[in-house]
């Protein structure tokens, strides 16, 4: 894939705004699951993107949140899609969702793209390029400590049993660092976190679609990302994800270690 390539899919994404604003679509609602839910947005954009990709590049797999099946990504170029990351806020009219796509390439992320159509802000990176805003260069924040992190944290609501494990840390962070913050989007936490508007970002259990984009929008900011344990993420399967500006990833992995630890006993 050529930058004149990965311009052509920013497009396409960018193109979604119109079914994103499609206010019918937004409240035809189904529940999947507790506390998980997925509107006719969700899928008119993602059977949009599939569409126009794989007219370009039938070659091209795609994994997205709202099919049956995950496509195998070892060895293989795939596009990872989130069509709607924040179905909930965008059922409640919270305008803080984001269409999120990543390309796989056999052995890394070469390629996201995260769209806010309600800021119109568009975060991209490339493998090796850089990450941007608007076709702005972004990095991550200078936070050399946990007590000047602002953190965001996500509350894994589709596994409530999670609590147990996510609040009595979040009181910990909260104590520790500057204040904290929940967004109910992953790919935007992840993007202000490559942009420096946050400095830590965790959450159990999140989705290979939820983070991929916003991993190398870290990644090429100058931040770190890892599991809770500090094993590099695995695309294939879900994740316990951990994203830092870097200097605090040490601390962070820490107290998610202590709390894992505390989980299993």
């Amino acid at each position: 894939m050529t930058s004149a390539d990965y311009s052509q899919v920013v497009r396409l994404v960018q193109n979604a705004r119109e079914i994103i604003f499609d206010r019918e679509l937004a409240h035809q609602v189904t529940k999947k699951g507790l506390a998980d839910y997925v509107t006719q947005v969700d899928f008119a954009v993602q059977d949009y993107l599939r569409r126009e990709l794989y007219s370009r590049w039938p070659q091209i797999d795609l994994m997205a949140e709202e099919q049956k099946d995950r496509p195998p990504v070892e060895g293989r170029q795939v596009w990872i899609l989130d069509p709607i990351d924040g179905t909930t806020n965008l059922i409640r009219g919270y305008r803080h969702s984001a269409v999120s796509l990543a390309l796989w390439d056999r052995d890394h992320l070469a390629f996201g793209v995260v769209y806010n159509p309600f800021s119109e802000e568009t975060f991209t990176a490339a493998r090796g390029e850089g990450a941007f805003l608007n076709g702005q260069p972004i990095q991550v924040g200078d936070a050399a400590s946990i007590d000047q992190c602002l953190v965001t944290v996500g509350t894994c609501p589709y596994r409530k049993s999670s609590a147990a494990v996510n609040f009595p840390l979040f009181q910990q962070v909260f104590l520790e660092s500057l204040d904290l913050r929940r967004s109910g989007s992953a790919a935007l936490d992840l993007a202000y976190l490559a942009c420096g508007r946050i400095d830590c970002y965790f959450e159990l259990d999140l989705k290979p679609w939820d983070y991929a984009a916003g991993t190398l929008l870290v990644q090429e900011a100058g931040g770190r990302v890892t599991g809770w344990r500090g094993e590099t993420p695995n695309l294939a399967q879900n994740c316990d994800l951990l994203a830092t500006n870097g200097p605090v990833h040490g601390h962070l992995l820490d107290l998610l270690g202590k709390a894992l630890d505390q989980e299993t006993r």
